[in-house]
C-alpha cells in the first residue's frame, strides 16, 4: 500500500506494540491501524501496560485532507483531546486509522492508547467539541467579568442550581423591586 501522507513511501507490517498489528510508511514513519486489529489485540492483551513516552514537541501533524490508503476516499480528522491539536485521520468505510508518526507515542502519554477506539465514536468527538465550547465562554466570562467577579458569579450560580427554591430565588434577584407590590 502506499502512504496517505508523503505518497511515496509503502507501507510496510510492522508493530506498534507487543503483536499490535499496523503498517508503517518507509519513509515518513506514519502508521496505518485497523481498528479490527487493534480490539483484537486489546483483547488479547487486557493487562499491557502503555509505557508513556517523551513525545518530540515538533510532533508532525497533517494538515490536508487525506485518502485512505485501502478504498481511495477521503478520511475524517478527528480530535484526540480537547487540549491538543493533533488529529487522526479515520477512514470509516474501512475502519482503519493513520496516525502520523509520533501520533501512538502521544496517544500513550495522554493516557489514551488504550481507548483508540473510543477516540473514534460520535460520542468522544461531541465530548470535545463540548468542552472546547465551554473553556471558551470560561476565557470570555473571565475576560468580561474580571477573575473575582467571575469567581463569586460561578459560586453562586452552582449554589443556586442547588437550591431547592431557586425559581423563587431568582424571581427575587432579577425583580427591580423585590419589597413593591407593583410591577
Amino acid at each position: 500500500m502506499q502512504c496517505p501522507k508523503c505518497i511515496t513511501g509503502k507501507l510496510v507490517p510492522s508493530y506498534l506494540e507487543l503483536f499490535f498489528c499496523a503498517h508503517t510508511c518507509d519513509n515518513c514513519g506514519g502508521n496505518w491501524v485497523l481498528i479490527e486489529d487493534y480490539v483484537n489485540w486489546k483483547d488479547k492483551h487486557p493487562e499491557y501496560n502503555y509505557t508513556p513516552v517523551e513525545v518530540s514537541e515538533d510532533l508532525d501533524d497533517s494538515v490536508k485532507a487525506m485518502l485512505c490508503p485501502v478504498s481511495g476516499l477521503i478520511m475524517r480528522k478527528l480530535k484526540i483531546a480537547k487540549h491538543t491539536s493533533h488529529r487522526l485521520d479515520y477512514s470509516a468505510s474501512v475502519g482503519g486509522v493513520w496516525m502520523d508518526k509520533g501520533e501512538w507515542e502521544l496517544l500513550k502519554k495522554e493516557g489514551l492508547a488504550g481507548s483508540l477506539n473510543t477516540i473514534l465514536t460520535e460520542h468522544w468527538q461531541t465530548k470535545i467539541r463540548d468542552q472546547r465550547t465551554e473553556d471558551t465562554f470560561d476565557l470570555l466570562y473571565n475576560a468580561k467579568f474580571g477573575e473575582q467577579d467571575y469567581a463569586k458569579i460561578k459560586a453562586l450560580r452552582e449554589w443556586l442550581q442547588a437550591h431547592p427554591n431557586k425559581a423563587d430565588l431568582r424571581s427575587f434577584l432579577l425583580a427591580d423591586d423585590p419589597y413593591s407590590a407593583r410591577r
